[in-house]
């Protein structure tokens, strides 16, 4: 099964079919991002204090990894796509809460639904692109799908910024509502049944609990799991922390940290797709350490900024951005390579909660190594970096160890072009 796949679409429909799953991705990307700027607007409305807000911002990661791992326990046995219309009907009935949320309490409650169905998209998503697309052409098809990040960042959070301002801070949400019933209607239209991995399913619900086991106890599994749990907590030692760090310590109005987003986002969105197809010639693993060397030195910048007027900031970001997302490319086409195609929405799925798990972990960590001056200025972003870039090293000789899946062996030798 390394170069074949489980279905034979025509070109337009599995063109059609990735940009599809591109804007589903869009829209959880953009659930959970445009809850940063709103913070100010949505303490304001509830009188709460930041801790309780990054409760509720935290609540969405937490419960998406935990969704996730739930998942792998059926997500194999059902076919795809009435799974994710199914799911992806219950997110928008999340968003469609959240905005109407009169206290803190259903805000909460509406935000951790959200992270339960977000976490499920996000591993069937994976699934269907792993059953449809052959190993060959995988990364340029997830570097279409890595481009819902891009979308998000350029239209998706700045749209949110602006419509808070002018009609609130649910408005934003009432916007994802309607996007999302149009990708529904045009998924229920555009995706075929998806049943094929079924025909591999042989095992009953009752052994669901143990497979799950099975799964996270094999040795190729856990090289997989281990090399994303570090990547996303030496991501997200950095990330959230950019826009506070660049308010309070370079006197950036917040107002301005919407062109970061659309920059940074604009320039991803045209090297997304190269990097995929890149990944594909070069291999996954290549690409995977050339990108994740090249994002040590933006990074080291960024966290031991100097003072810079705001338009070298602006004409930064595209490059910081690029790279640091360049290395979720490779290493996201690679995971899909490593389970056997029976158990890829099971091992996905996985993934996804370690994913999450790395994501609170990594954010968890970088907040208790920064502290607040009297002066207002945030101490401690260079250490965040400096560690950033120790994990960054541990992966470059990790990936070494994560190989796929070639039907007899149960792994095949690193990539050197096709993998």
């Amino acid at each position: 099964m390394s170069q074949t796949t489980l279905y034979q679409l025509t070109p337009t429909r599995e063109r059609g079919l990735l940009w599809l799953l591109a804007l589903t991705q869009f829209t959880i990307i953009m659930d959970f991002m445009v809850m940063m700027p709103l913070g100010p607007q949505i303490m304001a409305k509830f009188a709460i204090g930041p801790a309780a807000f990054a409760t509720a911002v935290s609540a969405y990661a937490w419960c998406s990894g935990l969704s996730s791992l739930f998942a792998a326990t059926y997500i194999d046995r059902f076919d795809r796509r009435k799974l994710l219309l199914v799911v992806y009907a219950l997110f928008a009935l999340s968003n469609l809460i959240c905005a109407m949320a009169p206290t803190f309490s259903m805000l909460l409650l509406a935000r951790a639904f959200a992270g339960l169905t977000g976490g499920v998209l996000g591993s069937i998503i994976m699934a269907i692109l792993g059953d449809v697309i052959p190993q060959s052409r995988r990364g340029a098809a997830t570097g279409i799908i890595m481009t819902s990040f891009s979308l998000a960042a350029v239209a998706g959070v700045p749209a949110g910024i602006v419509l808070g301002a002018q009609f609130g801070w649910s408005s934003p949400f009432y916007l994802l509502v309607v996007l999302s019933i149009v990708i529904w209607g045009i998924g229920a239209w555009l995706i075929p049944s998806l049943t094929a991995h079924l025909a591999k399913q042989s095992t009953s619900l009752a052994r669901a609990l143990p497979d799950l086991f099975n799964l996270l106890r094999t040795p190729r599994h856990l090289r997989a799991f281990t090399l994303t749990f570090v990547m996303m907590v030496s991501h997200m030692l950095v990330i959230p922390f950019i826009s506070p760090v660049i308010v309070a310590n370079h006197g950036v109005a917040p107002q301005q940290l919407s062109w970061i987003y659309m920059v940074a986002g604009a320039a991803t969105f045209f090297t997304s797709r190269l990097v995929g197809r890149l990944s594909d010639k070069y291999g996954k693993h290549n690409m995977f350490r050339l990108t994740a060397l090249l994002s040590m030195l933006p990074i080291l910048f960024l966290t031991h900024m100097p003072l810079i007027p705001f338009i070298a900031i602006l004409a930064f970001f595209p490059f910081f951005m690029v790279l640091v997302s360049s290395r979720m490319i490779p290493m996201q086409a690679l995971l899909t390579t490593v389970p056997e195609p029976a158990h890829r929405g099971a091992f996905l799925s996985i993934n996804s909660a370690i994913q999450s798990l790395g994501t609170g972990c990594g954010a968890w960590i970088g907040g208790m190594l920064l502290t607040t001056a009297p002066d207002g200025q945030i101490i401690g972003y260079g250490t965040n970096g400096w560690l950033a870039i120790a994990l960054i090293a541990f992966t470059l000789i990790w990936i070494a160890q994560v190989k796929p899946f070639d039907g007899k062996n149960h792994q095949a030798p690193a990539d050197t072009k096709t993998a």
